[in-house]
This record gives structure tokens, sequence and C-alpha cells, in this order.
């Protein structure tokens, strides 16, 4: 089982160690900085699934390193600060803070504000890979649901799984065999040309533009090519 990384950027030895010792118990690989430019440097390095940030540090304090991450990076952030005012707890929210936690606090308590956190943000991500957003094209894997041009678009079980495997790998060219047995299944005896008349039927229902997406590579068979793509965070990998 793959553990969730988590970087404890505190000065205070101390609680450092306490987290650590929750944390790792709980099954979390835990790393360690006392200050804010060496956590900041962990974060590139590490690379961790969640950080706990206390807001007084040396040389970049909690909120620097928040303004300092949040333009280029989601990582969830879980501030812990013996700051407990409603503004400081206000001002650690729009910085991108994804929690807040005072001091003195319970150690099982931010290791299941923790794991809450992590549960969302995996939902989220789960949500935002199972939909797939270009222009005037979305196509949104869990609800079944495709529009073109803001309007809904009714797509017959195949159709939509064709549409979906070819959207899913942008520029990825599909040979009919291909699309047969990914749609279809490895056990499908029918005719390959059922591949075609699958095809021009999402193309007449999607209309001209939605439609352009799907292009035929002659002497092979099709792919779905897109220009700017604006998937979320490119979708489906």
């Amino acid at each position: 089982m793959v553990k969730n990384k988590i970087l404890i950027i505190d000065d205070d030895l101390h609680i450092c160690q306490i987290l650590r010792d929750y944390f790792e118990f709980e099954n979390f690989e835990v790393f360690l900085a006392h200050a804010g430019q060496a956590g900041l440097k962990m974060i590139k390095e590490k690379k961790p699934d969640l950080l706990i940030l206390d807001l007084m540090l040396p040389e970049l304090d909690g909120l620097q390193i928040c303004q300092e991450i949040r333009p280029h990076n989601h990582l969830p952030i879980i501030i812990l600060s013996a700051k407990n005012k409603e503004t400081d707890r206000i001002k650690g929210l729009e910085l991108g803070a994804d929690d807040y936690v005072t001091k003195p606090f319970s150690p099982k308590e931010v290791v299941l504000r923790a794991k809450s956190v992590l549960r969302r943000v995996s939902k989220e991500k789960s949500q935002s890979e199972a939909e797939l957003n270009f222009p005037e094209l979305l196509i949104n894997k869990n609800q079944r649901l495709v529009r073109s041009s803001e309007q809904e678009i009714s797509l017959a079980p195949k159709e939509f799984d064709l549409l979906w495997q070819m959207a899913s790998s942008p520029r990825t060219v599909f040979s009919r065999e291909k699309l047969l047995e990914l749609v279809w299944g490895y056990d499908y005896f029918g005719d390959i040309r059922t591949v075609d008349t699958h095809i021009k039927s999402i193309r007449n229902k999607l209309g001209d533009r939605a439609a352009a997406y799907i292009q035929t590579v002659w002497g092979v068979g099709y792919k779905f090519k897109v220009e700017n793509m604006r998937s979320s965070e490119q979708n489906v990998h």
C-alpha cells in the first residue's frame, strides 16, 4: 500500500516529533522542516500529499509560504498556529489553506483532520478526472452526460463509450480493431464496420463544431484531435 506523504513545517521540535509519531502510527510517511526556506525546498523535493504548516517560522512565515506555493501548487495545507483570532484564521484560509488548527491542539485531531482533507482532495480529483471539458463539448463519465454547445446530447451506451475512449486519450490514433477491443471487448465477433457506423452516428448527434474533434485517419482508424485542450488537469491519464 502506498503511504501518504506528510510534510510538517514547524520550528517547535517537540511538536514536530509528537505529530511525527502520531502520523507514522497511522502509516503516513513523514518529513520535517523547521524553517521557511528549508520547508519550501522540501516541498519541491519530497512532493508531499499534504502540508502541515506553522505560521510563526524563521526566514519565511507560514503565510509567505502559502503565497509562494499557491499560484502553481494545489498541495493541501493545514495551518497549525498559536494565532487564534478570527482575522488570522480568515487570512490563512483566504491564502489557500484547507484547514486551520489552533495551538494547543490534540495530535489525534490533527491526524483526523488530515485524513478528512486528503479524502476530500481525492474525491475532487476523482470527479475531475471523470469529466472532460473541451470548447463546445463536455463529457462526464460518471453521469454519462454529453453536452455540445450547451445542448445535452443523447448517445447510445456504446456511442458514449466510444466517444469517451477517444476523448480521454486525445491525439492517439486508434485502429478500428483496437476500438472494438477496448469498447466492445475481446469476445466481440461482429463486423468491424460497426465502428464506422457508431462514429457516423456520434458525429451526426454532436453537430458540426463538436463532431470536428473526431477525425478519420485514412487507412488506420480514428483519433480525437484537439488544438487547445482545456480539460481538467488534462483529465485522464
